[in-house]
């Protein structure tokens, strides 16, 4: 459990935190509804939408990739922050580009930053938050003044078309968020930040194949199943995990940074599932109407969803909100964050 460092300027005696400056997200055009869905698979509207709170997903065309997504939603959060020059970028993505190199180096490139330091970060669906821990230990250390993060993903490509328990559940986009040096008590400051992981839950969410373990082979058509190379997921147990995992995050996160469960104004969870997220809110007694949804709308983005939501929910938000992030992903990983909501410029739809 990590709360917030400060950091005083000598000449000012202005105290400094690391606090969120810019927003942006970016969901790309194709559109995959449950009706699309059901007329391939044994499934019906209802049954996706009854069991996830899923109408429709957005798909990557085969042309775009992760680093497409990528730089598409880290400029817009540069843009909301009126192009901080940001001294190095995280991406967190379960989707690179290339199994080698890294992805973020070649995002830095194109989005014209230099030769910043610029690398991948693996958390799954926590990565988002993984990705901002490092940025935040950057700022508040004095390191960096303002560091990039983009959580981007391409997840239809690790998912079975023809499994109906996955190929329903997730999409494609990319959400960054500017974290920055922000004056003590100001929006934007993260005033508490935490992230776990059990190695012991990692068979619960898997793609078995292409690792060193189980790596690629020329007769892998042979030697091994296809499903080895889809996303494999133990549903029941996946859901349990989640909902108990983020309950206890968001309630450690809130005393940490001195709140108390009435004063949270929204609830900014991974959007796996629209049943977890009622869950969560069940077992902590807050209000559903405090938690924002886009699931419905982009279905399940990984990495991506809760910067997305930011992006997507942003005009709902009022400077100084205290807002909570919290999610749960494959490893197991999981983790949250408690922030106040900056006064920022335009941010775009993704």
């Amino acid at each position: 459990m990590t709360d917030f460092t400060t950091l005083t300027n000598p000449c000012s005696g202005v105290a400094f935190s690391a606090g969120i400056t810019g927003v942006g997200g970016y969901l790309p055009e194709g559109v995959v509804t449950n009706q699309m869905l059901a007329s391939r698979l044994d499934t019906d509207h209802d049954w996706i939408t009854s069991r996830t709170g899923i109408l429709e997903r957005r798909i990557a065309d085969e042309s775009q990739s992760t680093s497409d997504l990528a730089v598409e939603a880290g400029s817009r959060a540069l843009r909301s922050a009126a192009n901080p020059e940001v001294q190095a970028l995280v991406l967190a993505t379960t989707t690179p580009d290339f199994r080698c190199p890294a992805t973020a180096p070649y995002v830095a490139a194109r989005m014209g930053l230099g030769k910043i330091p610029a690398f991948d970060v693996s958390a799954v669906c926590s990565g988002f938050l993984y990705a901002t821990s490092v940025a935040v230990a950057y700022v508040n250390s004095g390191h960096f003044d303002s560091v990039l993060v983009i959580a981007a993903e391409k997840f239809s490509t690790l998912i079975d078309p023809n499994d109906r328990n996955t190929a329903c559940l997730f999409g494609d986009g990319a959400g960054s968020v500017v974290i920055s040096k922000v004056p003590v008590g100001t929006g934007g400051q993260i005033l508490a930040h935490a992230i776990h992981s059990d190695g012991e839950l990692e068979s619960l969410i898997k793609v078995k194949g292409g690792g060193s373990r189980y790596p690629l082979s020329p007769h892998e058509t042979v030697n091994r199943p296809r499903s080895d190379y889809f996303l494999g997921m133990q549903g029941r147990e996946v859901f349990a995990a989640a909902t108990a995992s983020m309950s206890a995050s968001v309630s450690d996160i809130i005393s940490t940074a001195g709140w108390e469960l009435d004063d949270l104004d929204w609830l900014i969870a991974h959007q796996a599932n629209r049943r977890i997220l009622n869950l969560v809110c069940k077992s902590l007694d807050i209000p559903p109407e405090k938690a924002c949804v886009h699931l419905d709308e982009v279905g399940n983005t990984a990495g991506a969803s809760i910067p997305l939501l930011l992006a997507a929910k942003s005009r709902q938000f009022k400077p100084g909100d205290k807002l909570v992030l919290t999610s749960f992903g494959a490893g197991a990983t999981w983790g949250a964050l408690a922030m106040t909501w900056p006064a920022l410029g335009t941010i775009e739809a993704p």
